[in-house]
């Protein structure tokens, strides 16, 4: 019997079975297809990214610096609101070998690894968990005492371990532009309803667009808007779900969640890569698998490190709902050289950006 079953193998599963696998524990991980496939997130991420990673790995992942970002109300010829810093504020990385990378990084660790495995049933039981796994092989039964569903936003042991949804889960799409673009500001449009779309460019790589919408908006009519306002045609085109949240509980007896799965992500952007890694190592360091009552610790753990984050999230993101003319005020008012940390909201009300506001 295994120690952790981890389920999918992304960022927030690849940080968990290595740290725990680090720590000693017997780990094994299912991934459902070959791990970073298929592309479904942008790789626009703060440079904390890089404490995650091996120091060898940046030279690999890396494609552009951002120094900033552009706020439209409209299309890319309305009136832009520029909001920077001196030094760079994120990275555009290489989204599918981040993945590998990680993965690499749990396989050295010593956890077990397997892509093309999925988990079909999860049965938890008083004293362990079984886990049903299909493979070109057949299905195998596995067994551990305990299970991190870290299966992303539809995920499979949530439902089945009957744990809540997601409060919300918006519908985000994304293609690239091959053309090479290494400038230093993203743009962002505030045209999609309650959320946003936008511009990356990502160095050689070409150039990102996507949006993102609540279900039932036409996010295709929208994303061929926001291309056809820049005159691109886009390849590589990918569409997922963005769990907003997180829901009141993330663990049941034997069964936690981490990352995409447990809604950790930033309701103003979207993006989970980095909250998801922050609570994997929440759960290595709290979780013992004897021990079903350190599941509650996990709990605490992760929400006292990122719940005030979340919240703030929440009420920024309602500025994206605000009428026309009071974002625009907002934007005039607030734009220029700032002191906010991208995964950090309340980082706001830093001493940093209060200077940065107060010295204009």
């Amino acid at each position: 019997m295994y120690d952790f079953a981890v389920v999918g193998v992304g960022p927030a599963g690849a940080r968990f079975a290595r740290r725990a696998a680090a720590a000693g524990y017997d780990v094994v991980a299912f991934e459902q297809g070959t791990v970073g496939t298929p592309l479904a997130c942008s790789g626009h991420v703060s440079t904390d990214i890089w404490a995650y990673v091996p120091d060898d790995a940046k030279q690999k992942l890396l494609q552009n610096r951002v120094y900033g970002a552009r706020f439209h109300v409209g299309g890319p010829d309305s009136s832009s609101y520029p909001f920077y810093k001196r030094e760079e504020i994120s990275n555009v990385i290489d989204r599918v070998e981040l993945d590998r990378t990680l993965a690499d990084c749990a396989r050295d660790a010593g956890a077990d690894v397997h892509e093309h495995h999925t988990v079909v049933d999860v049965d938890e039981r008083h004293d362990a968990v079984e886990l049903t796994v299909s493979n070109a092989d057949g299905t195998e039964t596995v067994e551990a005492k305990m299970v991190a569903g870290c299966d992303g936003p539809t995920s499979r042991v949530r439902r089945q371990v009957g744990l809540p949804e997601p409060e919300e889960l918006l519908h985000g799409v994304l293609a690239f532009d091959p053309d090479p673009d290494d400038g230093d500001f993203v743009d962002v449009h505030l045209t999609a309803p309650r959320f946003f779309a936008w511009r990356i460019p990502r160095g050689d790589a070409g150039v990102e667009y996507g949006l993102a919408a609540p279900p039932g908006e036409s996010v295709n009519d929208l994303f061929d808007r926001l291309t056809d306002a820049y005159d691109v045609e886009t390849e590589h085109f990918c569409s997922g779900g963005i769990p907003i949240g997180p829901p009141e509980r993330v663990h049941s007896r034997r069964v936690f969640l981490i990352g995409d799965a447990a809604a950790q992500t930033k309701p103003f952007t979207g993006g989970g890569i980095l909250y998801g890694m922050t609570a994997a190592d929440c759960a290595a360091d709290a979780v013992d698998p004897d021990d079903p009552a350190t599941l509650r610790d996990y709990e605490s753990a992760w929400r006292s490190e990122l719940s005030r984050e979340i919240a703030f999230g929440h009420w920024l993101r309602r500025a994206y709902s605000l009428p026309e003319p009071v974002q625009r005020l907002g934007l005039r008012a607030l734009s220029g050289e700032i002191g906010v940390h991208m995964d950090r909201p309340t980082s706001f009300f830093s001493r940093e950006h209060l200077g940065k506001l107060l010295g204009r």
